[in-house]
């Protein structure tokens, strides 16, 4: 545990370790490249003069619109050095996302990673109060200021500087560090307002008993714009681990095998694909299957001992590991020892099926607004299912519908300029309300069962919690995304976007000759199996529960159509209008339908 005052409090701690202490790296041309400590300094250190020669003064906000690299954390860095609040983008926003979030936060500075982005800022309209762009990329960008040239200077700046140094200590634990906009999944996106302090408690907090250190090392690809990875890098940074950033998802396959790193943090989408990858290519192969079968078998009778971070000792575990477990361990990098999962539920199914693979995976739970931690498994202290403990400077309890209500140093002060949505969020007595649905067990376990705003109520008055069966389908490969409908209807159904890679594998050993997905999810064998999938996940529900209807829809969800956020959750209302037609069409004769 640390007792640090301010974000600039983790930039002393990163970068007094001297010019041979490698913090970050980057691939460039198939080389990854280091960045020491003492160079990270200056960089800030000469990033931040230029920021001050420009005339930004504490409380101007700097936009940073970029995937991940060195220079995110250098802006941020240099930003904050000065009192800045910095304003991170997603790089998938559209033109017109930048333009509102620009113009909302009143952004001075909007520091860009490539021509793309500065296609997109070009087109984002009237950016009345944007006095500076910056880009990453080298080339010509009308009326914008080169990253490589503003680093000029930095090989000087390496040395301490007493001035410098002396300007970190002067921001104090309430000042303004940071606006992140929500991802917008229950409407238009709301700026949460981050201070040092609640930034800095959460770091303070959440990390010290997962054991990292200098040795260790990460791949830094989760979005840093979202909090959960940015709050993830600066506790690494803080251990000494070594970040190397990879800026695209399809890249890290590669990277997890030239990094090979020590710690793996993702969101529960990246297990599922990976899960599903596994599968996948087992069933193309009848002996494969079987012996993946038979593996998980074995590995379900040791889980407990998995649990406890134990490594099972039966000559049987021996073989499953060395068939089937090594090589999932070996997707990783094969030096994977601390698997994180964080910014959405992971799921009984997808948890309990790495555990029986050899890998234990550490569950948190939070929100932009808490900064974001809330709890988290430790490997001292770790229960499958639930989220872990909440962190012992963090207060929760349960209003009467089961909602769970927080109270700590992490919680957030506000939304920008949005007085009547910040009251809206915080009880009478100043309790933050999370918006989710929830309960503690009596070893103070924590649980989260769904989002309130999310929950189905049939019109027999049943309330239903969509995630858990939306992730019980997710489990099969063919199952790329699910959303539960039957809201104020007589029975829930649902709409199933399909994980085309696999289904077109699957779709080829079946016979069937078609690489078109409209025709392809109306092929009556693809309709068969995905019923069967249904059908399956429905033996384990309560009646009221059971999906009645399904629909197979013939596009797979992304971040860049829409219906994903950037950290992978369902944006509930954006399918439902999307697919109002296959909804329709679930409930026309609801009249006359069976009560189910």
């Amino acid at each position: 545990m640390f007792d640090f005052a301010t974000l600039n409090d983790v930039l002393e701690q990163a970068t007094g370790r001297g010019d041979r202490a490698v913090m970050m790296s980057q691939e460039f041309g198939g080389t990854w490249k280091p960045i020491t400590s003492d160079e990270l300094y200056g960089r800030v250190r000469a990033l931040a003069d230029v920021f001050r020669g420009w005339g930004l003064v504490k409380g101007d906000r700097v936009a940073i619109l970029s995937e991940n690299r060195w220079e995110w954390p250098v802006t941020d860095f240099a930003a904050m050095s000065i009192g800045c609040v910095d304003v991170p983008l997603y790089p998938t926003l559209t033109p017109e996302q930048i333009g509102y979030m620009l113009r909302d936060s009143g952004a001075k500075v909007a520091v860009l990673s490539s021509r793309e982005q500065y296609d997109k800022l070009s087109a984002a309209g009237d950016l009345p109060e944007l006095e500076h762009v910056v880009v990453m990329d080298a080339g010509e960008y009308p009326n914008a200021e080169s990253f490589g040239a503003l680093m000029q200077g930095a090989k000087e700046r390496e040395q301490r500087s007493a001035e410098f140094d002396a300007m970190l200590k002067t921001l104090k634990p309430e000042d303004l560090a940071t606006i992140i906009y929500t991802s917008g999944t229950t409407g238009e996106p709301k700026g949460v307002m981050l201070t040092h302090g609640n930034l800095i408690s959460n770091v303070n907090y959440s990390t010290g008993k997962m054991g990292f250190s200098d040795k260790d090392s990460c791949i830094s690809f989760l979005p840093l714009s979202h909090v959960t990875a940015r709050h993830t890098d600066y506790a690494l940074l803080c251990y000494g681990v070594r970040l190397a950033y990879c800026p695209k998802f399809d890249q890290l396959a590669v990277a997890m095998q030239a990094v090979k790193p020590t710690i793996f943090l993702a969101v529960p989408r990246v297990y599922e694909k990976i899960r599903q990858a596994v599968e996948g290519k087992s069933a193309a192969s009848p002996v494969k299957l079987k012996i993946l079968r038979w593996a998980l078998g074995v590995g379900k009778k040791h889980r407990a001992e998995i649990l406890a971070g134990k490594t099972p000792g039966s000559m049987s575990w021996k073989i499953a590991n060395k068939l089937v477990f090594s090589k999932i361990h070996e997707a990783f990098g094969g030096c994977a020892e601390v698997f994180i999962s964080g910014g959405a539920p992971l799921g009984m199914d997808s948890a309990g099926w790495f555990a029986d693979v050899g890998i234990r995976i550490f569950e948190g739970y939070g929100l932009t607004e808490t900064s974001p931690v809330i709890a988290v498994n430790y490997p001292e202290a770790h229960r499958i299912g639930t989220v872990g403990k909440a962190l012992t400077n963090v207060e929760c309890r349960f209003a009467a519908d089961g909602e769970l209500e927080v109270r700590g140093p992490s919680v957030f002060v506000g939304y920008w300029k949005k007085e009547k949505e910040t009251a809206e969020v915080f009880t009478e007595d100043g309790w933050f309300k999370t918006g989710d649905i929830g309960n503690i067990d009596k070893d103070g376990y924590l649980s989260i069962t769904d989002r309130k705003k999310e929950l189905l109520k049939t019109s027999g008055g049943k309330l239903i919690a969509p995630q858990p069966i939306e992730n019980k389908l997710k489990a099969n490969a063919l199952v790329a995304q699910a959303a539960l409908v039957g809201d104020k209807h007589k029975f829930a159904c649902v709409l199933i976007s399909p994980n085309f890679a696999a289904l077109e594998g699957w779709a080829k050993g079946q016979g069937i000759a078609t690489s078109d997905h409209v025709a392809l999810v109306k092929d009556a064998k693809v309709v068969k199996a995905y019923q069967e999938i249904v059908d399956k996940v429905n033996i384990g529900l309560a009646n009221f529960e059971s999906m009645k209807r399904m629909s197979v829809v013939p596009e797979e969800w992304s971040v860049e159509d829409g219906t994903l956020t950037p950290s992978m959750k369902l944006k509930r209302r954006v399918v439902e209008q999307k697919y109002a037609k296959e909804i329709g069409d679930f409930y026309a004769d609801e009249a006359t339908a069976s009560k189910g």
